[in-house]
């Protein structure tokens, strides 16, 4: 077994970042497997080295260890890149050039109904019909045309909310999910495409994360299948939540680690708050 924890550097691990990190963690190591970190930071505007040092430094103080140093996603833009050349060359991409405003502008026409996917709004296809050319355009968002994309029924395997057999239809990938972007012109890359190329080069077995990105899953075992890569099991665990039901964020600075480590908790208080229950005051 090979798990992971992948955080974005771009602001304070909070609680829910600790059950997270240390479901996978425990996983791994009552397995007598591996326990593998990467750091999320595609989005070079946001993250910020600080926030990295203190990632690190929260993770180590709850006693976690990772095998291998922590992979980066700002040191594979090249792999990004490549596997969008490859699938701009199998026809399966078009650029974008719609605002969110022009999306909203365009589901609140009288005529549409608004289906909502793992995204947001399910993209109308505006854009759809435009040449895709040449050269794979790097100033434009690019999206997966999802018609042309999922052609037969994917299946993954879920070992944690709703245990079993998950299969998507091509029908439910184009009304539930639609064309979504596998490219931002500012990243160069996406969270979906660049998640399922990292999860195969470090031989991730069992992906470890939050119920939040279950949905999610169905657009990544379907690029694992363009890009024949290998669909490892899935686990998504309960999110944690504050007294009013709420879903713990980056946002919420009074539950973050290093708020509780100031206030003299110590990380065994921590795993026992989350053992109890993952409602938090």
């Amino acid at each position: 077994m090979i798990t992971r924890f992948a955080p974005s550097p771009t602001g304070p691990l909070h609680l829910g970042h600790a059950y997270s990190a240390i479901t996978a963690h425990d996983m791994a190591r009552v397995a007598g497997g591996r326990f593998l970190l990467r750091i999320e930071d595609i989005d070079r505007q946001r993250s910020k080295p600080e926030w990295e040092t203190r990632i690190l430094d929260d993770l180590t103080w709850l006693g976690l260890t990772w095998d291998t140093p922590p992979m980066r996603q700002s040191d594979r833009l090249h792999t990004y890149a490549s596997a969008l050349d490859n699938l701009w060359a199998r026809g399966l991409l078009y650029p974008c050039t719609c605002t969110r405003r022009d999306i909203a502008e365009a589901m609140a026409a009288p005529q549409e109904d608004v289906t909502f996917g793992p995204d947001g709004p399910v993209y109308p296809g505006t854009c759809r019909g435009t040449g895709r050319t040449g050269p794979r355009p790097a100033d434009r968002h690019l999206r997966l045309d999802m018609a042309k994309a999922a052609r037969h029924p994917l299946t993954f395997r879920e070992t944690g909310t709703g245990a079993g057999e998950v299969t998507t239809t091509p029908a439910q990938y184009a009304t539930e999910i639609g064309d979504i972007v596998l490219a931002r012109r500012d990243f160069g890359t996406s969270y979906h495409l660049s998640v399922v190329l990292d999860d195969a080069e470090q031989g991730i077995t069992h992906v470890v994360r939050g119920a939040d990105l279950f949905e999610a899953t169905r657009i990544h075992v379907l690029l694992q299948h363009l890009l024949g890569l290998p669909t490892p099991a899935y686990h998504h665990h309960a999110l944690v939540r504050d007294t009013a039901g709420k879903r713990l964020a980056k946002r919420d600075d009074a539950r973050s680690l290093s708020s509780y480590r100031e206030a003299g908790w110590s990380p065994e208080a921590i795993r026992s708050i989350l053992a109890d229950g993952l409602t938090v005051p």
